[in-house]
């Protein structure tokens, strides 16, 4: 056999193994990219702080109803959020008070804050230009950027949740609970069910993640970019209580956020929860598209 025969198949081998190759630097390359964003976002302050906040809600709540019912008497009255007045009863019910208590402004407000400054924030210290100079490209840096604020929408609401059954174990008895259709279900089962509206909790947040992207690609201010998505979330929510808006507030974003409280039934009502589901997709899909129109035919000047 000839020297070249020889070589011959070697050869081919290596051209095989370039696109290979490739595609391993690309996959390693967007894991690194998401990490490092997610190790920046999670090591702000702000971020840090905004956790912090979400983590102390369940332990007031918590604290006040203890207090209370310092006396043995029940925590009923028909205030609050739905749930309270079974806290006395089981301190899981802590779980589901506090995240409807987070919902309608804590949660989204954090996440709003999160997304708003995702692109404008990296745009007024100015180094939004940095990292496109990488091999990243606007529609994977702009990818990256919405996976990891959903990262932490998961993130906020499992901090309320694990706050808010830690607060519930140390105060009030745990047990099996009653659901709101008035069935017994065992604590594990409880757990589970607590799982699962701790995701549907995040999941509904996923149309405000994508919002404040939006809004984040408008501007280079990353207060402004803040303020604004929180401002058009409370004015979502306050438009979403006017009687005769009744006719658009089923295409709000907040308008089924609360339904999560139909996991507590037996059996589960998934129609307002699928509803909610896609309406959370949609808004995704929708204003993601605009943030991606708008980021990748941006002049970038920071």
């Amino acid at each position: 056999m000839s020297r070249a025969e020889a070589s011959a198949p070697q050869g081919r081998g290596e051209l095989r193994d370039r696109p290979q190759t490739a595609r391993t630097r690309r996959t390693t390359f967007r894991a690194t990219l998401l990490r490092n964003e997610l190790l920046t976002t999670f090591r702000r302050w702000r971020t840090l702080a905004l956790l912090a906040v979400l983590a102390a809600v369940p332990v007031l709540v918590g604290i006040a109803v203890k207090i209370e019912t310092g006396d043995g008497s029940s925590s009923g009255g028909g205030g609050g959020p739905a749930f309270i007045s079974q806290i006395t009863n089981n301190g899981l019910f802590l779980v589901f008070t506090a995240l409807a208590a987070t919902l309608p402004f804590f949660l989204p407000m954090a996440v709003g804050v999160v997304a708003g400054d995702a692109i404008a924030g990296e745009a007024n210290s100015g180094t939004l230009r940095y990292l496109l100079v990488a091999p990243a490209g606007r529609s994977r840096l702009l990818l990256t950027k919405y996976a990891t604020v959903v990262v932490f929408c998961l993130a906020a609401t499992l901090v309320v949740a694990v706050s808010a059954l830690t607060v519930g174990a140390l105060l009030f008895p745990l047990g099996d609970l009653t659901t709101i259709s008035g069935t017994q279900i065992s604590f594990a089962e409880g757990l589970g069910r607590a799982l699962l509206i701790a995701l549907a909790v995040a999941a509904s947040l996923i149309g405000v993640a994508a919002l404040g992207l939006f809004v984040s690609t408008l501007t280079d201010s990353g207060i402004a970019a803040m303020a604004t998505t929180v401002g058009l979330l409370i004015t979502v929510q306050i438009l979403d209580q006017i009687p005769q808006l009744q006719a658009l507030q089923p295409y709000f974003f907040s308008h089924y956020w609360l339904s999560f409280a139909d996991l507590m039934r037996e059996p589960v009502y998934w129609d307002e929860l699928a509803k909610n589901l896609g309406l959370q997709a949609l808004y995704a899909a929708v204003f993601g598209s605009a943030a991606w129109a708008r980021f990748t035919t941006k002049d970038i000047t920071a």
